[in-house]
């Protein structure tokens, strides 16, 4: 029943369709090395990862002018490396924030993505800046007919207005678009709009128990392609 109304498909972009956490555990590798932690990288990326999506929705619920990315990630980053003992430098900071723009896609999402531009519009909202989304296009090598980043709407996912920005720029009705995520509080998030999902299951974790269900669960990009075409 989705698929006979759906006419766009909507992803979210940083785990969806990049790997953030492979590609930033390859970024930080030598860089924790060199300020001699010895923890494992991945930890390091998740404490990261963790601080920065608190952070985010914490602006998200506050009153006040909506923070960027970018902003938002050089705080979390910064915070962690206070909790290393790291000494650092506002480079340092920065630079490893802007690894978020070179991350490389999930290797079965580019040939999905061929076969599902056949049917459908296809589009990115993102939580990431305008600027970071531009310059993350070289890297993933897909042209989407349109990336929405959440400035638009003046808060972070899984805020309301981020997805009815998307809906009203996409020009369609809700149920005709199927919004794709990799994180449950993004699908949660859409579907509690009226806007279809589509949860990527790549970590094989339970949804957890929520009447905002996605209407369809995949393992990867290739199974949500098998599905809808």
């Amino acid at each position: 029943m989705v698929k006979d109304q759906i006419k766009a498909l909507v992803f979210d972009q940083y785990g969806t369709v990049v790997d953030m956490q492979e590609g930033l555990t390859v970024a930080v590798t030598d860089f924790l090395r060199d300020k001699g932690w010895d923890g494992e990288p991945h930890r390091f990326v998740t404490w990261w990862r963790r601080t920065h999506f608190e952070n985010s929705m914490i602006d998200a619920l506050c009153p006040g002018e909506h923070t960027p990315y970018r902003e938002i990630g050089q705080r979390a980053v910064s915070y962690v490396m206070d909790r290393c003992g790291f000494d650092y430098t506002e480079a340092e900071v920065r630079w490893l924030v802007s690894e978020i723009e070179r991350l490389k896609p999930f290797p079965d999402v580019i040939k999905a993505l061929g076969r599902l531009a056949g049917n459908y519009t296809l589009a990115i909202l993102s939580n990431g800046d305008v600027d970071m989304l531009e310059a993350a296009k070289p890297h993933i090598g897909f042209p989407f007919d349109h990336v929405i980043s959440v400035q638009a709407a003046g808060h972070f996912k899984p805020h309301k207005s981020t997805y009815r920005k998307a809906v009203e720029i996409l020009g369609l009705e809700r149920e005709q678009i199927l919004f794709v995520a990799n994180h449950a509080f993004d699908c949660i998030g859409a579907k509690s709009c009226g806007i279809p999902t589509a949860f990527i299951d790549r970590r094989k974790r339970p949804f957890g128990h929520t009447p905002h269900t996605p209407d369809i669960v995949v393992k990867d990009f290739k199974e949500l392609a098998d599905v809808l075409c």
